[in-house]
């Protein structure tokens, strides 16, 4: 199983991007898939996750402006995120529990569950 981030950049704030989680050794549909974020000198922060059966859960931090979605041709997962502030900036990672379910505990991703990780994608938003 591999999966692969991609899409990250330089941004203004304001601005919007698009990330990419391509899926190989496995079916995007058939498992949660998540995207996490590691700002500067802190942890790994759950943002997003959809269910196998499409079940969606948002961080409050990015609720109403960032976009999980699947696209089963292409076995890739997309993030897309509008209206990006400086405190978005971060190293991006997608992974998935290998699980139907996304890992959500307490109102939290957490990200103990995953057992399949992709390589980050570094997102800077700044003017």
């Amino acid at each position: 199983v591999q999966l692969q981030a991609s899409g990250g950049g330089l941004v203004q704030p304001g601005g919007s991007l698009r990330l990419s989680c391509s899926a190989s050794g496995f079916n995007v549909d058939n498992y949660a898939m998540s995207w996490f974020r590691q700002a500067p000198g802190k942890g790994r922060e759950g943002l997003t996750c959809i269910s196998s059966h499409g079940r969606l859960y948002y961080h409050d931090s990015v609720k109403g402006r960032f976009t999980i979605s699947r696209d089963s041709p292409k076995n890739t997962v997309y993030l897309q995120m509008n209206s990006l502030k400086t405190e978005d900036t971060g190293v991006y990672f997608c992974a998935s529990p290998g699980t139907m379910g996304c890992t959500v505990v307490n109102g939290d991703l957490g990200d103990y569950g995953m057992d399949y990780w992709g390589e980050g994608t570094q997102v800077t938003v700044s003017s």
